[in-house]
């Protein structure tokens, strides 16, 4: 199975999440958050990282981290394999921890609003949770998080947590005591929007994107990481990495195509849109993507307005066998098509 693209470059940030292998537990007792803890203070070391937020739950965890090294791959690796090892070593059990692949969210850096909106998602999980209940407790009473060291003086703070940036993002001063007082203020006020069933939605909204998706960021910046990610594919098999950011990757490499294709076949989207489901310029088109990109059937036929993503596997096969007539002289016209980035 192919394993998801990480996009990795110095200065880097992303919101990382891992859950228990089949929803267990990660996290017996006090003692397994300190050791996760410390680990994550270690791996700071080791990496140069830069935790602005983070979380420990039942089963699973969050950190919103900045990786100046550009090492996230070799940080994580670092941080769950020890972990797991401790932690197997202190229950006397075996195997794996954590299921599968942790998710990594890349988070447009030069974007201050970003931090405020992620980290404030990270530290409201115990109210999510019902961890911690509004109005009854106070939501640094809830220790295994870094909102706690969001209300201390700097010295009090590990020194691996970098509170700056989501501060700054709401007009505070790292080392303005009367500011984080204002700002537990705030949060204390985001506490009771979280579990008023009128404000959920609108919050909800908000978090969209920070739990789906790939990266959370404008088109601008998507775009940098298609960028990338086609330098990394370069002198790979498309087919040996996926993930949804391989997958836009290759939507918009072949959204160039497609416009290229359309304009060699003197025809533009109106014109498409007006072609029978079966048209001749639909099977070889359908039939070049699947046989040059990862994209799905589905996608494919959708886009060329085809209908059900089984004339998709019949342009295939027709397109194939044909070696004579007009459809012939089609399927040779779109192998010489090349993507324009002006398309």
């Amino acid at each position: 199975m192919p394993r998801k693209l990480r996009i990795e470059y110095p200065g880097a940030v992303y919101h990382v999440m891992s859950r228990g292998d089949h929803q267990e537990a990660i996290y017996r007792d006090k003692k397994d958050r300190e050791v996760f803890v410390s680990c994550l203070g270690e791996v700071c070391e080791k990496t140069g990282w830069w935790v602005h937020a983070y979380v420990l739950m039942g089963n699973h965890y969050h950190l919103l981290v900045e990786t100046p090294g550009g090492n996230l791959v070799a940080g994580m690796k670092w941080l769950q394999g020890t972990f797991t090892q401790r932690f197997n070593s202190r229950h006397k059990v075996y195997g794996h921890l954590f299921q599968g692949r942790y998710k990594a969210l890349n988070v447009d850096e030069g974007e201050a609003g970003y931090f405020q909106i992620l980290s404030t998602y990270i530290h409201l999980n115990p109210v999510r949770a019902g961890l911690v209940r509004a109005g009854e407790q106070p939501l640094k009473g809830y220790q295994w998080s870094s909102y706690p060291s969001y209300l201390v003086a700097a010295r009090e703070r590990p020194v691996w947590l970098r509170v700056e940036r989501v501060l700054g993002s709401v007009g505070i001063g790292a080392d303005d005591s009367r500011g984080r007082r204002g700002y537990e203020a705030w949060m204390e006020g985001q506490v009771l929007e979280c579990c008023r069933s009128q404000s959920r939605p609108s919050l909800e909204a908000e978090w969209k994107g920070v739990r789906r998706g790939w990266y959370l960021g404008d088109r601008t910046f998507k775009g940098k990481l298609l960028g990338r990610i086609a330098d990394l594919l370069e002198g790979r098999q498309a087919d040996s990495v996926g993930g949804e950011a391989v997958s836009a990757w290759s939507e918009e490499d072949a959204e160039q195509w497609i416009g290229s294709a359309l304009a060699d076949l003197g025809l533009d989207a109106a014109a498409l849109r007006t072609l029978a489901k079966g048209a001749s310029e639909k099977l070889v088109m359908a039939w070049w993507l699947r046989g040059h990109t990862t994209l799905s059937r589905q996608w494919i036929a959708e886009r060329l307005q085809m209908g059900h993503e089984t004339r998709v596997t019949l342009a295939v096969r027709e397109v194939a066998r044909t070696h004579g007539g007009p459809l012939a002289k089609l399927k040779r016209r779109v192998e010489e098509v090349r993507p324009s980035d002006d398309s």
